[in-house]
């Protein structure tokens, strides 16, 4: 029931918003038509001259200034209480249909102009018409209380469906503001969570890419290089040439694979993201480039979260490829510790620096490693320094939590990243 009314008030709301000009007019007629009918009620012992002829002239002057409500409802509420207190003087009985014409004059000015401003014309209005009633209609004082009572019900009964008028409004206003702000929200929200998929995916793609691309040049070089002199390791170094590039085709695969819709049934088939465990692998794969990396651990190792297992995975991963691409002297170490809740990853090697001191942004002709390093450690929590040893070399800091903020502990059973070389 509720919702049918409230569906004939939007619709009728519509229509007076594109015809202003009828529905005042027609809201006119009809309060002309209760003055008219309410004048036929007079106080007893009066008859006023010309019978009801008398009041049509001050009931229309009102109803016809409340056409200019919109643009002067102070002035039409004036006009419309004065043509009321002429009406009661000529012997009138003030009856809620006589009152009509000031009804809607407080009703209009409460709903435009406000209730600070349609309060004072309310106790005016009251003042004007209680004084008229007690000098034009000499009564007890018992029955001059009681129109006072009536006057105040009927006068504060328009002012308060003005009030909810204007409350609901204001309601209706803010409720649409809400509405469009929590649009433009939620637009901007979804381009940022694009923007960072897109800024993860692109991260895993470059560690992917660099990482195996980096080993295949390293190899493909080392075997031009002996092709002629020693032939059965050139042999070994290309075997492992194309294990290198089937296993870069393989990780590539997984990651494009992020990109799939999750009822693609493709994408159950891919390969869990590799973590800490499989360190030792990464290495070999360097000793088949020709670069010799040492692995040591200290503390007790933890479980890590997957998102944290895969960061300091993709650290190191990065950081040895670098090795590989700018370090003179084929050697690095990667040092794990166990600190508490977090877990240190150093990794560094001897020579000249493969970076520069402060990498905040890219020189030209380098790539993105260490800001893709840098920013993957901010994500879950943690820090990264890189900058070159003072004996020479480069080094590699990060600081990662075992668990991300905001995240559970991971379970005990879970497998944890550890080696020994």
């Amino acid at each position: 029931m509720s919702t049918s009314a409230e569906r004939y008030s939007e619709r009728f709301e519509r229509y007076a918003a594109r015809h202003p000009r009828v529905v005042d007019g027609l809201l006119v007629l009809a309060l002309f038509a209760c003055a008219i009918i309410g004048s036929a009620f007079t106080r007893p012992g009066t008859d006023p001259p010309f019978q009801r002829t008398t009041a049509i002239v001050p009931l229309g002057v009102a109803c016809l200034a409340l056409l200019k409500h919109r643009t002067h409802p102070r002035a039409v509420t004036l006009v419309a209480v004065a043509c009321t207190v002429i009406v009661t003087a000529l012997g009138y009985e003030i009856t809620p249909l006589l009152l009509a014409p000031v009804l809607a004059a407080l009703y209009w000015l409460t709903t435009l102009a406000g209730s600070r401003t349609a309060r004072p014309y309310v106790v005016l209005t009251l003042a004007a018409l209680t004084v008229t009633s007690a000098l034009f209609d000499p009564s007890d004082a018992l029955a001059l209380v009681l129109r006072v009572i009536g006057f105040c019900f009927w006068l504060l009964l328009a002012f308060a469906f003005g009030s909810m008028t204007l409350l609901r409004r204001a309601y209706l206003s803010s409720v649409q503001a809400r509405a469009e702000y929590a649009e433009r929200t939620r637009e901007e929200e979804a381009r940022v969570r694009v923007a960072e998929e897109r800024m993860r995916i692109a991260r895993e793609l470059h560690d992917v890419v660099a990482h195996h691309l980096a080993l295949a040049n390293a190899q493909a070089g080392t075997a031009a290089h002996l092709v002629l002199t020693h032939p059965q390791q050139t042999k070994k170094i290309l075997t492992d040439l194309t294990g290198t590039t089937s296993s870069a085709l393989r990780d590539l695969k997984a990651t494009l694979g992020l990109l799939r819709q999750d009822d693609d049934p493709a994408s159950s088939t891919l390969e869990p993201a590799p973590g800490l465990a499989r360190l030792p692998e990464l290495i070999t794969s360097y000793a088949a480039a020709g670069l010799r990396v040492t692995l040591t651990t200290t503390g007790e190792p933890r479980p890590l979260s997957s998102g944290v297992d895969l960061t300091a995975y993709r650290i190191v991963q990065e950081a040895l490829t670098n090795v590989t691409k700018h370090a003179a002297v084929p050697t690095a170490r990667v040092r794990l510790a166990y600190l508490g809740s977090r877990v240190v990853i150093t990794i560094s090697n001897d020579g000249p620096g493969t970076g520069p001191a402060d990498a905040t942004a890219p020189e030209p002709g380098r790539g993105f490693g260490i800001i893709g390093m840098r920013e993957r450690a901010h994500t879950i929590g943690g820090e990264l320094r890189a900058a070159p040893r003072p004996d020479g070399g480069f080094e590699v800091t990060t600081t990662l939590p075992l668990q991300p903020p905001g995240t559970p502990p991971a379970d005990d059973t879970a497998p944890t990243g550890r080696g020994q070389e």
